[in-house]
């Protein structure tokens, strides 16, 4: 399994707005991606540990699962992607930082 994770760090004007246009906006074309297996939308809730620890800014993590390699790098080039770059212009405001990332996975438990 690889999943393709794109993490929004910041702020938004608008948080609720701007998750719930990724979940029924921006999902409408990430669905059309080759070969994308899922879709899982992370979002902060509310936590505390008892230890000191460096919280995470992150406004939203978009996690895609595909099935190997071969299938991301397909859908990477396909059109679906090149007009979920687009859509993103049409986002409510947001300011920070964007990264995306693939990574392979293993369950350990």
């Amino acid at each position: 399994m690889i999943s393709y994770f794109v993490r929004y760090r910041g702020t938004s004007s608008d948080p609720n707005g701007f998750r719930d246009y990724y979940e029924t906006r921006h999902a409408r074309i990430l669905r059309e991606f080759t070969n994308i297996r899922s879709l899982v939308l992370h979002e902060p809730t509310e936590w505390v540990d008892p230890f000191p620890v460096q919280p995470g800014k992150t406004l939203l993590l978009a996690q895609m699962v595909f099935e190997n390699t071969n299938a991301l790098n397909t859908a990477l080039k396909s059109d679906a992607r090149r007009r979920a770059r687009s859509d993103f212009h049409l986002f409510p405001e947001f300011a920070g930082a964007i990264t995306h990332e693939a990574m392979s996975g293993k369950v350990v438990f």
